[in-house]
């Protein structure tokens, strides 16, 4: 039986697409290569998957020559047969004589990789062509619930998919593929032999309880003014930008190995200003010394050398006030496909708008940036910290420690954060009811406030999928920094 394309064969989904690009003789080649012989199979890219076969019954086979290969078992045409008796496209086909021509006339293993790339590329245009005519349809339909803006948005959010995932969207994925996926996370946790399984805070206190960063995860870090919430999220930033190291990936681009790529947007904040609390902590001259020019030659010399030391860290600050949610996503994934991301950290949630869509009330456009941010998550594979700001409510209370109620808005960031941490420093409260000087009480306030000065709690009051409890650390006031806190007992579990 001779091997024919098989375009005007019967519908495919593809085909609503006028000469939709494809080469059937380059999906029969290859899946005859991985039937003669499934060691070739070691030779393809993992982006090759059975959604980009143009022929709908070669993705399904394609997928089950993976599945079988996958699990160390012979993947042939006898055997592959029995699998696709009830499949109405096989009998159509040729049924079994379909699969063993694909064989006989197949070629060499080592032109695998080739045929793989002209698939996938295809597959590419295709969505291409696809996603170009659903935009210019949408834009000459005009629809009223979406401005112009929000149109590009959905566009590049598409165009993003599809350049790093090989498709506009992802859909179902089989229980094999996530179970596949769930062994890979065990496999790396395992490596590390105890080590953190996401990405490190640069905080040993916080992590272990945390257990890093994780990819996909919104982690809302949440305190009333003056608190620190600004200090923590940079420390956490200019952590992993600084232990930034990678790795040549196989694709060609970059493998990250240590630390990551952070996007921190300062919406409170210039990038001056947040550059130079970095100079403080590096060089633990304090910002303010810095910024009234109050400083020695010497001091300034270190200024000098720390800024060219740190200067190659790949934080990068974008400090638009005001920014919309879209734009704060187009402009992640614009940097995730140029350089790279690995860390989003914004400051903070309250300030950013929700677009340009009429929205009812405050909680509702509250909700619109959180659900924002989790699917940017989910979508970059990104740890995204939201800095948040807490209601005055606390203000009211004898016991100052926040609680998940207190979160400004909260019933939308409560629900969609996969962490809450707080940031409470009881040495700012008692600061401020300093009694009459010379007294025994002032005695006393004094040595209690001593005690507490540097001492910031990190109340984590929700954790999707850990404990929650207090980590304590130190807090530089100076030089606005977080560090381990010097003691034996540092946590306390709830």
């Amino acid at each position: 039986m001779a091997l024919v394309p098989m375009l005007d064969l019967r519908p495919s989904p593809a085909n609503d697409i006028p000469h939709a690009p494809a080469n059937i003789e380059a999906e029969q080649a290859l899946l005859g290569v991985l039937l003669y012989d499934n060691t070739a199979y070691e030779r393809l890219s993992d982006s090759l998957q059975p959604s980009h076969f143009f022929e709908p019954f070669h993705g399904r086979l394609y997928g089950a020559i993976q599945a079988h290969v996958r699990r160390g078992h012979l993947a042939e045409p006898i055997l592959l047969a029995e699998q696709f008796q009830r499949d109405p496209a096989f009998e159509e086909l040729g049924g079994i004589r379909y699969l063993a021509d694909m064989v006989d006339r197949a070629p060499p293993a080592a032109n695998a990789p080739d045929y793989a790339r002209v698939i996938y590329d295809l597959a590419l245009r295709r969505d291409l062509i696809r996603i170009g005519g659903e935009i210019a349809a949408a834009a000459q339909a005009g629809d009223p619930d979406l401005s112009g803006r929000e149109q590009i948005e959905a566009a590049e959010q598409q165009l993003y998919m599809l350049a790093e995932t090989g498709a506009a969207s992802s859909g179902f994925m089989s229980f094999s593929d996530s179970l596949a996926g769930a062994v890979n996370m065990a496999a790396e946790a395992y490596s590390r032999e105890g080590g953190l399984s996401g990405l490190s805070t640069g905080l040993r206190d916080l992590d272990k309880m945390l257990g890093g960063l994780h990819p996909s995860d919104l982690i809302i870090l949440a305190a009333r003014p003056s608190m620190g919430k600004t200090s923590l999220g940079a420390n956490i930033a200019f952590n992993v930008a600084r232990r930034y190291a990678w790795e040549p990936a196989p694709d060609g681009g970059r493998k990250t190995v240590d630390g990551g790529v952070v996007a921190f947007f300062s919406l409170e904040m210039s990038a001056e200003q947040l550059a130079m609390r970095l100079l403080a902590e590096v060089t633990r001259i304090p910002s303010d010394l810095i910024r009234k020019g109050e400083i020695k030659a010497s001091e300034f010399g270190e200024i000098r050398d720390a800024a060219a030391e740190i200067g190659e860290s790949p934080l990068y600050i974008d400090a638009t006030g005001g920014i919309s949610i879209g734009k704060l996503a187009a402009r992640a994934r614009r940097l995730k496909r140029t350089v790279g991301l690995d860390l989003v950290v914004v400051d903070y949630l309250q300030l950013v708008t929700g677009g340009e869509g009429r929205v009812e009330n405050r909680v509702q456009e509250v909700s619109q940036i959180t659900q924002g941010l989790k699917s940017l998550a989910k979508e970059l594979a990104v740890p995204i910290v939201a800095l948040a700001q807490l209601s005055r409510q606390v203000e009211n209370r004898d016991d100052k420690r926040p609680q998940l109620s207190d979160l400004r808005e909260s019933g939308s960031i409560e629900q969609d954060a996969d962490v809450v941490m707080f940031i409470y420093r009881e040495a700012y409260y008692l600061g401020r009811v300093e009694p009459r000087d010379n007294t025994p009480e002032h005695l006393e306030w004094t040595e209690k406030l001593d005690q507490i000065r540097n001492v910031a709690e990190i109340i984590i009051g929700k954790q999707r999928h850990g404990p929650i409890g207090t980590v304590k650390l130190h807090y530089d006031e100076n030089i606005t920094k977080f560090s381990d806190l010097a003691r034996e007992s540092r946590f306390e579990p709830h």
